[in-house]
């Protein structure tokens, strides 16, 4: 019985522990929507319609971020504004730093693959992407 107890805590910790690569880190280029929150209490909320989208473009380690408005016909809308993205490897740990002229942030990358990433900040909120898949209505 102990021996399954064993295993179990190790596939469960194992299951648990994500690492990110640097080769990894072209797969945040692209359109993303926010699905879950999840906050420091334990408390998550969920997000069924996002009326925007973020768009992250890297190239190396240096790269940006910026909101944009889906419309049905595949379209978006967007402005000139976009927040400057530097990735940060540091202890075996990928951090998205942001900057503008009112404040800097940063976030660990947490999780990445061809469809989801989640990040965590320094409040300890957690932060889970999905892929967007645009609607195109189209007559």
């Amino acid at each position: 019985m102990m021996k399954y107890i064993s295993l179990f805590s190790l596939l469960f910790i194992t299951s648990c522990t994500t690492s990110v690569e640097k080769e990894q880190l072209h797969l945040l280029n692209g359109y993303w929507e926010i699905k879950e929150v999840r906050f420091s209490d334990g408390t998550k909320k969920e997000y069924k319609i996002n009326s925007t989208v973020d768009y992250i473009m890297l190239d190396s380690l240096k790269g940006f971020r910026k909101k944009v408005n889906p419309k049905f016909n595949g379209t978006y809308e967007t402005s000139d504004d976009a927040e400057p993205l530097y990735i940060r490897i540091e202890n075996d740990s990928i951090f998205m730093e942001y900057k503008n002229n009112l404040t800097t942030w940063k976030e660990v990358l947490l999780s990445l693959n061809q469809s989801n990433f989640s990040v965590k900040n320094d409040q300890g909120i957690i932060y889970h992407y999905k892929r967007f898949e645009p609607i195109n209505i189209t007559p």
